[in-house]
C-alpha cells in the first residue's frame, strides 16, 4: 500500500563530476549546531513515461529506485515550487497499480516505459540543532544519466540537494541557501534531476546541410502519373470545413499570448478547467480533503461556459460535452453531496442542548453517513478508471487544441462577452421574480433552487469576463456569490429536512425515540424560512448594482 510524505527541497548546481567538494562550512548556519557526515549511498533510479513522456510535461516524476533506506517505488506530484508530495510504494518489478491509476488522468491508455536510468552516488550530510534533532538533509550527488527510449545518450553531473526535515520551518532553507549564494553555489536551472537527465540526453538534431528541394504542388500530378494524395486530403478538408457553418470561424490565439479576442479570452478560462480537472484527479483518489469539491466546480464551470458563450463557441459541438461534465458532476456530487450534509447534521446535532438529545443519534448518523460514504468512494474511483472518464478528458483536449470558434470569436471582448453575462443576469432576475412570488412549499423550494443554479452560472459567466471587463465584471462574481450563498443555505435546509425524514424513520423501525430527529427537522425549516425572508432585500441591493 502507497503511504505519502511531503517533501519540501531545494537544488543547487555542483561543479563539474569529478570536481572539488562544493559545500562550505555550514556549522555557522544560523541554528545548525553541528553538521554530521552520513557516507555516501549508492542510488539506482529507473524513471518511467510515456513514450511523449507526458508525465515529464507535467512535472511529475515516477521512479522504481534501489540503495538508500527509501528503495521502493516514488511518484513525486508537484504541490508549489520546492514542495512535492512523494507517494511510495513497496518495490516491485512492474509498475504499482496505485501509482498508475494515479497518473491515469495523464497517460489516459498510453503505455509506461523506462526512459531514463540514473545512477547517484549520494554524499550525505544531516544538520542537526542543540538537541540533535534534524534540521535538513544536505546531500551532494554525482550523477550519471542513461537515456533508455528515445534515443541512447549519457551525461554526468554534480548538484546539491538541501531537503528540509519532516515538520520544519520553510524559512531555514532561507537561512542554508544564504550560506551557500555566499559560496558562489546557485539554484539549479532544472526543477529535477528527471528534467536535467532528459534534456542532455536528448539526441541532437541534425544540421541542415542544405536548403531542401521545394515540393511540388499539392494535388499535382508526378512523372509516374499518380496523383498527389495530399491535395485530395486538403479537397476533402475543405469540404468538411465548409460544411460546419459556425465552427472554426476564427483562429485561437497562442495560448502563451494576451488574449486579445472575446474567443482567446474565453478558451483561456475553458483551458484553465480542463487543467484543473486533469491535476485534481490524483487528489481526489487520495481522498485529499476539498478535492472532489473543487474538481465538480472545475465540471460545472466548463459546463456553464458553453452555455453562457455559445456565441463564441459552436454548441453543436459543446453540448454533447456538457452532457459528459453534467455526468461526471453528478458522480462527483454522490461523494461530496454526501459529506457535506453529514458536516450539516453533525453541526446541527452539536448545537442542541444535551436535555434535547434522546437515543443514539450520533451513532445512528455516523452509521448512515459512513455506509453511503463507503460506497460513494469505491464508485468514484471506478469513474475515474472508466473508459467514459478517459474518454472526457480526451475529448477536452481536442477541443482546447483545435476549437470550435463561433464568427463572434473573432471580434472584442468588451461587446461579445459583456452581452452573454447580461442575458445569464436577466435569467437570474427573472427566476428570483417566480420564486418570491410562490407561497412557501416545495413549489418555492424547487424555483429557489433553479435560481440558485441560475445564479452559479452567471456567477462563472462573470469569472470568465472579469479578465476583459475588469471591475463590473469582478462586481458581479461577488454578487452572485452572495446570492449563491443564500439560496445554497435554503437548498442545504431541503436536504437536511429530507435526511431527518428518512433518519427518523430508520430510527422508528428500530423501537428508537425520534423526538431529537423532529427538534433538527423544526430547526431546519425556521433556517429555510430566515432565508425566504432575506431573499428580497439581498435580490433588491443586487438589482440596484446590476449586471456589467
Amino acid at each position: 500500500m502507497a503511504d505519502t510524505k511531503r517533501e519540501i527541497e531545494r537544488k543547487y548546481e555542483g561543479p563539474p563530476a569529478g570536481g572539488d567538494a562544493p559545500l562550505p562550512d555550514l556549522t555557522d548556519v544560523p541554528g545548525v549546531s553541528g553538521v554530521i557526515d552520513k557516507g555516501v549511498a549508492e542510488l539506482d533510479a529507473t524513471y518511467y513515461d510515456t513514450a511523449d513522456q507526458r508525465l515529464a510535461t507535467a512535472s511529475l516524476t515516477l521512479r522504481r529506485r534501489t540503495g538508500g533506506d527509501d528503495a521502493g517505488w516514488h511518484l513525486k506530484l508537484p504541490v508549489s515550487e520546492g514542495v512535492r508530495d512523494e507517494i511510495r510504494a513497496p518495490l516491485s518489478d512492474t509498475v504499482p497499480e496505485d501509482l498508475t491509476a494515479l497518473v491515469r488522468s495523464r497517460i489516459r491508455e498510453a503505455e509506461l516505459v523506462p526512459v531514463v536510468r540514473l545512477l547517484s552516488a549520494r554524499d550525505i550530510r544531516h544538520l542537526v540543532d542543540a538537541s540533535g534533532n534534524l534540521l535538513a538533509e544536505v546531500s551532494v550527488d554525482r550523477v550519471r544519466a542513461e537515456r533508455l527510449s528515445g534515443g541512447a545518450g549519457s551525461a554526468e553531473w554534480t548538484e546539491i540537494e538541501v531537503e528540509l526535515a519532516d515538520d520544519g520551518d520553510p524559512a531555514f532553507l532561507d537561512k542554508v541557501e544564504k550560506k551557500l549564494r555566499k559560496a558562489g553555489i546557485k539554484r539549479s536551472a532544472s526543477a529535477s534531476k528527471l528534467a536535467k537527465a532528459l534534456e542532455d540526453t536528448a539526441p541532437r538534431k541534425p544540421e541542415k546541410a542544405g536548403k531542401p528541394e521545394k515540393a511540388g504542388k499539392a494535388g499535382t500530378t508526378d512523372k509516374a502519373g499518380t496523383t498527389d494524395k495530399a491535395g485530395k486530403a486538403g479537397k476533402a478538408d475543405k469540404v468538411a470545413a465548409a460544411s460546419k457553418a459556425t465552427a472554426t470561424a476564427a483562429k485561437p490565439e497562442p495560448p502563451d499570448s494576451p488574449p486579445h479576442t472575446a474567443g482567446a479570452h474565453i478558451l483561456t478560462y475553458v483551458r484553465d478547467q480542463r487543467d484543473a480537472i486533469v491535476e485534481l484527479d490524483p487528489a481526489v483518489r487520495r481522498d485529499v480533503p476539498d478535492s472532489v469539491h473543487r474538481m465538480r466546480v472545475a465540471t460545472r464551470r466548463l459546463r456553464s461556459t458553453f452555455r453562457s458563450y455559445g456565441k463564441i463557441l459552436d454548441r453543436t459541438v459543446t453540448d454533447p460535452i456538457g452532457v459528459e461534465l453534467k455526468w461526471l458532476a453528478a458522480e462527483l456530487g454522490v461523494d461530496r453531496d454526501q459529506e457535506v450534509l453529514t458536516e450539516h447534521l453533525t453541526a446541527a446535532l452539536d448545537d442542541l442542548p444535551s436535555d434535547l438529545v434522546t437515543g443514539p443519534v450520533q451513532a445512528r448518523l455516523s452509521t448512515w453517513s459512513g455506509a453511503r460514504r463507503s460506497g460513494s468512494r469505491q464508485r468514484l474511483i471506478a469513474v475515474l478508471d472508466g473508459k467514459r472518464y478517459l474518454d472526457l478528458l480526451t475529448t477536452l483536449d481536442t477541443l482546447v487544441a483545435g476549437p470550435p470558434l463561433r464568427e463572434a470569436a473573432s471580434k472584442k471582448p468588451e461587446k461579445v462577452i459583456a452581452k452573454a453575462v447580461r442575458k445569464d443576469f436577466e435569467k437570474v432576475a427573472d427566476l428570483v421574480g417566480e420564486a418570491l412570488e410562490l407561497p412557501p412549499g416545495s413549489e418555492r423550494d424547487l424555483a429557489m433552487h433553479d435560481a440558485r443554479k441560475k445564479a452559479k452560472r452567471t456567477r462563472y459567466a462573470a469569472e470568465a469576463a472579469t479578465p476583459a471587463l475588469g471591475e463590473p465584471a469582478a462586481d458581479l462574481v461577488k454578487s452572485m456569490k452572495s446570492l449563491q450563498t443564500l439560496l445554497g443555505d435554503h437548498q442545504d435546509s431541503v436536504m437536511v429536512r429530507g435526511a431527518l425524514r428518512e433518519l427518523a424513520t430508520e430510527a422508528h423501525e428500530e423501537g428508537e425515540n425520534a423526538f431529537t430527529y423532529g427538534v433538527l427537522y423544526g430547526r431546519a425549516e425556521q433556517r429555510a424560512a430566515a432565508v425566504e425572508a432575506a431573499l428580497p432585500g439581498e435580490w433588491e441591493a443586487i438589482e440596484g448594482q446590476g449586471a456589467v
